[in-house]
């Protein structure tokens, strides 16, 4: 088993993307998490660049990273001064990491049009400030920009760079495919073709994804001999992205007949929940369709796939869910069978047949609302207690009954926000409440007025909060369309533990709205009492 050296460029590279703006604090916490991962090298930025990225190696510096080596970045210096007084290379020496990084021109077209000096000045410079840093720092990384473009149009300049990096004591020579444009079998031969000619040297692939190719490119340089991949988690970066180790990472491990180790032992479960946790830090909404970490990776919502992996779920996923810390997923939609019924009704605990009658009426049930447009694809939630109420669980009961709400909307001035006030009349325990609430817009008033009602019955609503509110106008058809066309309502909620999704469909946005409200608060009620009963009978 060969190992592969996992090299992160999340809090550099990544942070290049234009909807990713990492503060101090992010980078803390997706460095500790991608140590807690088994990373062996995290970049984390430029330092001298700006205040985060020089910030954050001092105060990274303090915590212990036991798997994780910090790397910092920079380039070489500026042709017209040297390496000893160049302010670059010096703040690389200030941050006082064990390892660094620099990048260096490797294709000729760039020294001579970029930085306007000759090809044999270019060639002093890369030698030169490498061996400056080699001096001070324990390893030094040399990333070939452009190497790939470089290798294909002048390969004796290209492989000339390298030859004065590597001399000059760089530990590892970085091949990168800055501008994401080359193909896995140009990799892959230039890649052999490296290895032949510094047969003892390290070399690492650093690909860009602007053809969809960064992940197929890091395998196809892995196959040729490059023992380190550098990348970012989710693939996020510059333009198109990097390549993405979140699935870099699992290909190299589970499908190349256990040709490669990347990750310590018993790590690679926890890669779905890296990639959530740093999406959420960045504040970017999670790729479902994402291979291996997405919510959809292993969904099955075609009935005759439900069936087939009833039986054995090799038929239809590649790999156990589990092993990157994913989950099988059973879709119920328009395009549900009996099986999908079965399934999930065997997650809750109910062991059915399909020809029991139940499970048509469900499945009937089931393809009137999804005809309707309710999506309970995205709703899982709203599925479950369904699914509970039809097969009487005990629990999945509605806590509160309706019995009337209004909404007013007055608007007394053009430059003046409109006044939402919500009022609402339940039934909670044979008691009857009635409250009001204003709110910033009609949903959020129903909203809190029907926390007020019920917060006297449940406290612990206290604890769960709105995540997302999304609105959708369904295709119009004769008897809804236009302005009265329907729309669907996704309410995505989440207390301490966990988040779920609820939904409702009407030509009334306020009534959808209602419908998704009710049933996250059912939901979250309902949670919490099965695992007091879970508690209880543990004790």
């Amino acid at each position: 088993m060969k190992d592969i050296t996992v090299y992160d460029t999340t809090l550099r590279d990544g942070n290049q993307a234009e909807d990713v703006n990492l503060s101090l604090e992010d980078k803390i916490k997706i460095a500790l998490k991608l140590n807690e991962l088994g990373i062996g090298y995290i970049e984390g930025g430029w330092p001298g660049a700006g205040p985060v990225d020089t910030t954050f190696f001092q105060e990274i510096a303090s915590y212990e990273l036991k798997n994780s080596v910090i790397t910092a970045f920079g380039a070489t210096h500026h042709p017209d001064g040297n390496a000893e007084s160049d302010k670059n290379l010096l703040a690389l020496l200030d941050a006082k990491t064990a390892a660094v990084t620099i990048v260096g021109k490797s294709w000729e077209a760039h020294a001579r049009e970029a930085l306007r000096v000759s090809p044999e000045r270019y060639l002093q410079v890369a030698r030169d400030s490498v061996a400056f840093l080699k001096q001070s720092v324990k390893e030094v990384f040399f990333d070939a920009e452009h190497f790939f473009d470089g290798f294909a149009r002048n390969r004796e300049f290209a492989m000339a760079v390298l030859r004065q990096a590597r001399e000059a004591g760089a530990d590892a020579l970085m091949l990168c495919d800055t501008n994401g444009g080359t193909l896995p079998t140009d990799v892959f031969a230039a890649v052999r073709q490296v290895k032949k000619d510094f047969p003892e040297a390290v070399i690492g692939i650093h690909p860009h994804n602007d053809c969809e190719l960064a992940v197929a490119n890091a395998l196809a340089a892995a196959q040729a001999g490059a023992t380190i991949i550098q990348g970012t988690i989710n693939g996020i970066g510059e333009r198109c992205g990097n390549a993405n180790l979140s699935s870099v990472i699992p290909v190299l491990e589970l499908k190349c007949g256990g040709a490669y180790r990347c990750l310590p032992e018993g790590r690679l479960p926890m890669l779905r929940s890296v990639s959530s946790y740093i999406s959420e830090v960045a504040n970017m909404i999670p790729f479902s369709r994402q291979p291996f970490v997405g919510r959809s990776a292993f969904a099955h919502k075609g009935g005759v796939h439900v069936s087939a992996v009833n039986r054995n779920s090799a038929l239809y996923e590649h790999i156990p869910p589990a092993a990157v810390g994913n989950e099988q997923r059973i879709l119920l939609t328009e395009l549900a069978g009996r099986s999908n019924i079965v399934s999930m009704a065997r997650r809750f605990g109910f062991h059915l047949d399909k020809d029991e009658p139940v499970v048509k009426g469900l499945l009937t049930e089931l393809k009137q609302k999804a005809s309707f447009g309710y999506d309970y694809a995205a709703a899982e939630a709203s599925v479950e207690l369904l699914l509970l109420r039809k097969l009487g669980r005990r629990g999945a009961r509605d806590f509160f009954k309706l019995i009337q709400f209004r909404v007013l909307e007055s608007k007394r001035s053009p430059d003046k926000t409109p006044l939402s006030e919500a009022t609402v009349s339940l039934e909670v325990e044979g008691a009857v409440e009635h409250t009001a609430a204003y709110g910033d817009g009609p949903v959020n008033a129903l909203d809190n007025a029907l926390r007020k009602a019920l917060s006297g019955f449940y406290p612990r609503l206290n604890g769960m909060r709105l995540v997302d509110f999304k609105v959708r106008v369904l295709t119009a058809t004769d008897a809804y369309k236009g302005t009265g066309s329907l729309v669907r309502v996704l309410i995505e909620s989440a207390d301490q533990n966990s988040k779920w999704v609820t939904v409702g469909v009407s030509p009334n946005i306020i009534e959808a709205s209602w419908q998704a409200l009710i049933d996250s608060v059912n939901y979250k009620l309902y949670k919490d009492e099965n695992e007091n009963r879970r508690k209880k009978l543990e004790d």
